[in-house]
């Protein structure tokens, strides 16, 4: 049964850093991309940023770009997100998501293109 449990969110204040991580189990990724999406509450699920399979090229959101950098280890079989600057605006569930098959260099930036969700884990930016 494949698996994807995030951790490291939490409560910070703006202009503060958090690195959530997330683990699968079942199965390796390391030539699928893997993704890191957010929703905060009364709002659509959306991209944050993706890393491709194999060859680990990475598209990240215009709202995060410069701000957060998303990494994988495959040894692990962890896929990172590290997030610096934090905003209010980041407050959202960040869910990490996975795609079954072997992926190109593209990014997948829609959640229909990914087969796997971890449960989420809360980040909640103050002012």
């Amino acid at each position: 049964q494949v698996q994807l449990e995030e951790s490291g969110g939490g409560l910070v204040q703006a202009g503060d850093s958090l690195r959530l991580s997330c683990v699968a189990s079942g199965r390796t990724f390391e030539r699928s991309a893997m993704a890191w999406f957010r929703q905060a509450p009364g709002k659509e699920r959306e991209f944050v940023a993706t890393i491709t399979g194999p060859l680990g090229n990475t598209y990240a959101a215009d709202s995060v770009k410069g701000r957060f950098t998303i990494s994988r280890d495959n040894a692990k079989n962890t896929v990172y997100l590290q997030m610096d600057d934090l905003k209010p605006e980041d407050t959202a569930v960040y869910y990490c998501a996975a795609i079954a098959g072997v992926t190109g260099p593209y990014p997948y930036t829609q959640p229909p293109n990914y087969d796997y969700w971890g449960q989420g884990t809360q980040v909640t930016v103050s002012s």
